[in-house]
């Protein structure tokens, strides 16, 4: 059996990290879309054990969380009656950041559901190792999943933004909901920023993109392997270090050959 040469594997982990579709990489590395594709979900499983395993009881003061949409296969609006329910159609990201060392501490790929808005809220809970203060939008699903996820043990408010009729943004409402949240770090502002991070490196987030999952099993992949690089591989601009050194998890940056070598 042909086994692909770590170097390769390295090359091909580094065009995804940087944004390449798999057709570009694909040509780029000078393989075959299979073998790329094959790369994609090995080390995207491995990635998402990594993951599981390093980002559990993180001490953080302010956490903001999010949600980014994209699509697999179709939007929703042109998803057949026959693939509803498949994980084909609009999809959403929820993401759970930490404002001081920018540490990805959650991520989960669902719907916009009430559920699936408890589901992360829960997974963001138990990687906590204290009480937070926590910031999100005025997402309304928001507002029994926190409670039900952190019960009383939470400073939680929401950042509202105002739109005129014109839809022009025009300030923002500061809503406390629960307990006391200091209001002058009432924000959303990190985790915004995280969402841009996630359209420059993986091209299925990019606006009106061609290069968008045909399955949810990889679209989830991908991004796992972009949060390890994110978390532990690339150094962060404004810290220069990694946001997982900011936190104290590691003493020193993985490289992309650790990224390659979690499979095995």
């Amino acid at each position: 059996m042909n086994v692909l040469p770590l170097a390769k594997r390295v090359q091909i982990i580094n065009l995804l990290v940087e944004g390449n579709s798999l057709r570009g990489t694909s040509r780029i590395a000078e393989v075959s879309i299979n073998t790329v594709t094959k790369v994609l979900v090995t080390v995207g499983r491995a990635c998402q054990i990594f993951h599981d395993q390093k980002i559990r009881n993180i001490k953080s003061e302010r956490v903001q969380c999010d949600e980014i949409w994209s699509f697999v296969y179709s939007k929703e609006k042109n998803t057949a009656e026959e693939d509803r329910g498949t994980g084909v159609g609009d999809v959403w990201t929820w993401v759970g950041i930490d404002a001081d060392t920018k540490l990805v501490i959650s991520w989960y790929v669902g719907n916009r559901s009430a559920e699936d808005a408890y589901i992360f809220m829960k997974d963001v809970k138990r990687r906590l190792r204290n009480r937070v203060q926590l910031t999100t939008d005025g997402y309304k699903a928001y507002l029994n999943a926190v409670p039900d996820a952190f019960g009383s043990r939470i400073d939680y408010a929401q950042l509202i933004k105002l739109y005129d009729d014109n839809g022009r943004y025009k300030g923002a409402e500061r809503r406390t909901i629960l307990g006391k949240p200091d209001k002058k770090k009432i924000t959303t502002a990190h985790v915004e920023r995280q969402n841009l991070t996630m359209r420059m490196h993986m091209r299925r987030f990019a606006r009106k993109t061609n290069a968008f999952s045909k399955k949810v099993e990889n679209h989830c992949y991908a991004q796992a392997i972009h949060f390890v690089y994110y978390n532990f591989v690339r150094i962060h601009k404004t810290l220069r270090v990694t946001p997982a050194m900011q936190a104290g998890i590691v003493k020193e940056p993985m490289e992309l050959i650790d990224l390659a070598q979690l499979i095995e």
